[in-house]
């Protein structure tokens, strides 16, 4: 079982949604995510969130599909987007993908980006995806590495800390236990030349990021 979670991004920011398996997942809305889900006929499993991105006349509308609603006050110490995650990384699934949670102010984007680590502490894979990147982080260990036609370009950035001994294998640009500071922009842009890579680091977290233009 999949959690795919959709916060409250702007919509131009989403993927599509056709390639996700509707009826093979839990769907959760959050906060103005629930509207963008109710409008493209998915109705979520549970809804969480204060709400106040929405006016009265959503509300209601929402409110008449009467759904599992998480509600919190506006006036909190995590957003309602971490809120929705330590749920999720609890009920213990195969995987979260986090939609919506991209493309709006920056400051919630860098926190959302940072949430991921709910996951990598408890051995949840959460993924981030928008219109354009996957955004994953890793800990160490050897990875495969596909190659999609709709991402193109393969990064990895160290995360909260330098990370150590980073080999690429099948890329354009093979590394072979490389140190990778904070700061470096070594890893940006990389491409597959095979249908299959592999990368692996001995230390550090990871940050792994499929995208195209």
């Amino acid at each position: 079982m999949n959690i795919i979670i959709v916060a409250g991004g702007p919509e131009e920011k989403h993927p599509d949604f056709s390639c996700f398996p509707v009826n093979d997942s839990v769907w959760v809305g959050v906060d103005r995510g629930v509207y963008h889900l109710l409008k493209k006929g998915i109705k979520p499993h549970y809804a969480f969130g204060d709400f106040d991105s929405l006016d009265s006349r959503e509300r209601e509308w929402m409110s008449s599909y009467e759904l599992p609603v998480f509600e919190y006050d506006s006036e909190k110490d995590k957003t309602d987007l971490e809120l929705a995650l330590e749920w999720a990384v609890d009920e213990q699934p195969e995987g979260i993908i986090l939609l919506g949670a991209t493309g709006g102010r920056l400051d919630h984007e860098l926190a959302n980006i940072q949430l991921l680590l709910l996951g990598l502490e408890q051995s949840v894979p959460i993924e981030i995806r928008d219109s354009q990147n996957s955004i994953s982080l890793k800990a160490p260990g050897t990875y495969e590495a596909v190659n999609e036609p709709e991402y193109p370009y393969h990064s990895f950035l160290p995360f909260n800390g330098p990370v150590n001994g980073l080999s690429l294998s099948g890329f354009k640009y093979p590394l072979k236990q490389q140190y990778l500071p904070m700061g470096s922009t070594l890893c940006i842009s990389n491409e597959l030349v095979n249908k299959n890579g592999t990368y692996s680091f001995s230390g550090g977290i990871l940050m792994f990021i499929k995208s195209h233009d």
